[in-house]
């Protein structure tokens, strides 16, 4: 397990990167997070921990430059919830709304991976069939060098342009 990238926020509102000695910005911050580091925000002066307040802080800056973003109403919302009970229940709404997100995206990976090797799997099939040696058996060479061939055929086929067809479907014949 990675250790938390150590981030420190002065009074100046300076950010220093402790773990690897340099100041950064926020969106240096946004993009270790992105790249799967812990990220931990502490206040040089008091120890006091500011990661929840940094990473809101992200989140708001990226909405001022793209109108996309959490819907006006709920964000009323947030602003009204000021007791804690509210609060609690905001939080758990956006906690399910984001594994419940989380969930949809792993089903969609984990589907197309599933297509993938679908479609991959009999092309892998018929490659190792024609590819392997011939079995002992002196009936199946020669269906093995039909099929051969018969795939060859219509590999042929497939690479040939397609003769333009009349409205009744058949093919016009050249003069």
């Amino acid at each position: 397990m990675q250790l938390p990238v150590v981030i420190k926020k002065y009074g100046n509102r300076r950010l220093y990167d402790s773990s690897n000695s340099k100041y950064v910005n926020l969106d240096d911050i946004a993009r270790f997070i992105r790249e799967g580091n812990e990220v931990q925000v502490i206040d040089a002066k008091t120890g006091r921990d500011l990661t929840r307040v940094t990473l809101t802080q992200i989140i708001t800056e990226d909405a001022k430059e793209k109108p996309t973003g959490l819907p006006l109403e709920l964000l009323r919302q947030l602003i009204v919830a000021s007791d804690e009970v509210r609060q609690e229940f905001v939080m758990w709404y956006l906690k399910s709304a984001f594994d419940t997100y989380q969930k949809v995206q792993d089903a969609v990976q984990n589907r197309m991976g599933e297509v993938q090797s679908a479609i991959l799997s009999p092309v892998d099939l018929m490659k190792k069939f024609l590819g392997a040696p011939a079995p002992s058996s002196p009936q199946a060479e020669p269906e093995l060098d039909a099929l051969r061939k018969r795939v060859a055929e219509l590999e042929a086929r497939l690479e040939r342009p397609r003769r333009k067809r009349n409205s009744t479907g058949k093919r016009k014949r050249k003069v």
